[in-house]
C-alpha cells in the first residue's frame, strides 16, 4: 500500500495536534479529490507543514528545505512523509523534477512560494515562481491558502480558497497568486 508510513503518522498525529493547537480548517472542499493540485500559501512557522498534513484527505508532497534532510534519521522520516528536499541556494533541478513527477502522477504538491518562514512585518515576502511554473508545465490546479493566528495561542487557522488554472505567462500568474493570498490575508484581519 502506497504511503503507509505517511497515513499512519497522520492518523497518530492528528488528535495530538488538535489537542495542542486547536487548528481551524476552512475550505477543505476547495481541494479537488483527484487530479494534479498545488497547495500554495504563506509560511508562518515551522509547524505549517504539519498543519498541511492535518487537513487534506489526500497525501500532500511538501517542498521542504534540504537542511531538514541533514542526517539519515531525518532524511528517512521526511522522505517517508512524502517531502521533497529543496536546495534553496540553487535552482534545484532534482527537486523541480520530483515536483513535476508528483503532479504528473495526479497527486498533490504543497509549496510555500515565499521560500522561507516570513519573520518580517510584511504581509508576505516576494513569491518565487515554483508554484505557477509547475502549474503551467503540468496543467495542475492551484489552491491558494492562508495561515493566520498563532500555534501558541491555539487560534491557528488555515483557509483554502477555490482552485484555479494558470493561463497566462508565469510573471503575471505569480503576481496573481501573490495578490490572491494578500487579499485573503487582509480579509482575515
Amino acid at each position: 500500500m502506497k504511503y503507509v508510513f505517511y497515513k499512519t503518522i497522520r492518523f497518530i498525529v492528528r488528535p495530538f495536534f488538535y489537542l495542542i493547537h486547536n487548528p481551524r480548517i476552512i475550505g477543505l472542499e476547495n481541494i479537488p479529490n483527484e487530479g494534479p493540485v498545488i497547495l500554495a500559501g504563506n509560511h508562518t512557522g515551522n509547524l505549517d507543514a504539519v498543519l498541511m498534513l492535518y487537513g487534506p484527505k489526500r497525501v500532500v508532497h511538501m517542498m521542504a528545505k534540504k537542511e531538514l534532510f541533514s542526517n539519515l534519521i531525518t532524511k528517512t522520516f521526511f522522505k517517508s512523509m512524502a517531502c521533497i528536499s529543496v536546495d534553496r541556494s540553487t535552482h534545484d533541478k532534482i527537486a523541480k523534477s520530483e515536483a513535476i513527477k508528483v503532479l504528473e502522477n495526479n497527486e498533490v504538491l504543497g509549496i510555500f512560494p515565499e521560500g522561507t518562514v516570513n519573520r518580517t512585518n510584511k504581509t508576505i515576502l516576494p513569491f518565487k515562481f515554483g508554484a505557477v511554473s509547475f502549474a503551467k508545465k503540468t496543467g495542475a490546479l492551484i489552491v491558494p491558502f492562508v495561515i493566520t493566528g498563532s500555534y501558541k495561542k491555539r487560534n491557528i487557522k488555515i483557509r483554502y480558497n477555490k482552485a484555479y488554472k494558470v493561463k497566462d505567462d508565469i510573471e503575471k500568474e505569480n503576481k496573481k497568486l501573490e495578490s490572491i493570498i494578500t487579499d485573503m490575508l487582509e480579509g482575515e484581519k
